[in-house]
């Protein structure tokens, strides 16, 4: 009975759905970037990361226990438990490990912005790992890309030891993380969908992080006596900007396929910038937001095919829409 009542609401078209999908993803995303730069003034880097996945694997294998088969989300095969590790290793404890301790000394925009560099670095991790030709002119974007990153850092002697460029080149590691871990991940091949997967995969590096913390010297005690402003950027970063968040990433590769999906990583400084100087006050530096254009500029080269066929499919929709519109009713 549940389920036909919620068959039979009236629902967007796929395209409205997606785009509204693909802009509240930015929002969750680039709101991260805020809430974790506010939850680092009371807790330490690592173990607010594994607090984050404590609430999310919780919140998103509550959800698919409930909702799924148990067959559906048990991994069973050796690549299901490979693929849970490379997952958990690089796309989660890796990957926000090194995030939040990057975050702890560089700003929201800065950091969004070197974050978004893992849709460049997949296809050299891709060139080397699965052997996906790469041609001149993918690796000029990638060095183009590289170049933006460049200009945000401005690296030279005095900034080897300033503790914002080392804190960007943590969150450029974190996107290495995440690129590292994709590839990877595709090379494995898991049998089990991708949502499960990505459950287990955060239940797993939420362990290991918590690991990481006590190695690192952190104390879990920290945790007591925390502030409302903290408690709050921690179910913001676990349950919308993570578990809600990664749904609505794989449910977009999913229908629109992983390109036009990772495209999400160029909307996100924009929320991230609004976001940080909105709620923090944060300054957005000329040079970050000309690396941003370079970066961008970069990826069109890389995913020059695909843009392409995307706006030429855009454009003949737009021509059949004009013309069922200027197509005079027949007269009975």
């Amino acid at each position: 009975m549940l389920r036909s009542t919620f068959s039979d609401r009236p629902s967007l078209p796929a395209r409205y759905r997606d785009s509204a999908l693909f802009v509240l993803l930015a929002v969750l995303f680039g709101g991260s970037f805020v809430a974790i730069k506010t939850g680092l003034r009371e807790l330490p880097p690592v173990l607010f990361a594994g607090l984050r996945f404590d609430l999310a694997a919780v919140t998103l294998l509550g959800y698919i226990v409930v909702t799924r088969p148990r067959s559906t989300w048990l991994p069973r095969t050796r690549e299901d438990f490979v693929g849970i590790g490379m997952a958990a290793l690089f796309l989660i404890a890796l990957n926000n490990g090194l995030l939040f301790l990057g975050q702890g000394t560089t700003t929201p925009a800065a950091a969004s912005v070197m974050y978004g560099l893992n849709p460049i670095l997949a296809p050299v991790f891709a060139w080397w790992l699965l052997g996906d030709r790469l041609s001149w002119i993918g690796a000029l974007g990638i060095g183009i890309a590289l170049s933006g990153v460049i200009l945000i850092v401005q690296p030279s002697p005095s900034t080897f030891t300033d503790a914002s460029a080392i804190g960007q080149l943590l969150v450029l590691g974190a996107a290495a993380a995440v690129a590292l871990g994709s590839v990877l991940l595709q090379r494995v091949g898991p049998q089990m969908d991708s949502t499960p997967l990505t459950a287990w995969a955060m239940a797993v590096g939420a362990v290991l992080l918590h690991v990481a913390s006590l190695l690192v010297g952190e104390s879990p005690t920290a945790v007591i006596g925390i502030g409302p402003e903290t408690i709050a950027s921690i179910v913001a970063v676990g349950i919308p900007s993570t578990a809600v968040a990664y749904a609505i990433y794989f449910g977009l590769i999913k229908r629109i396929g992983p390109v036009r999906a990772n495209l999400v990583a160029y909307v996100v400084p924009i929320f991230a910038a609004l976001m940080g100087w909105v709620l923090l006050g944060s300054s957005v530096s000329l040079w970050t937001l000309v690396g941003f254009l370079v970066v961008v500029a970069g990826f069109a080269l890389i995913e020059r095919v695909t843009i392409r066929m995307e706006l030429r499919r855009l454009y003949h929709r737009f021509e059949e829409t004009s013309s069922s519109k200027q197509t005079p009713p027949c007269d009975d």
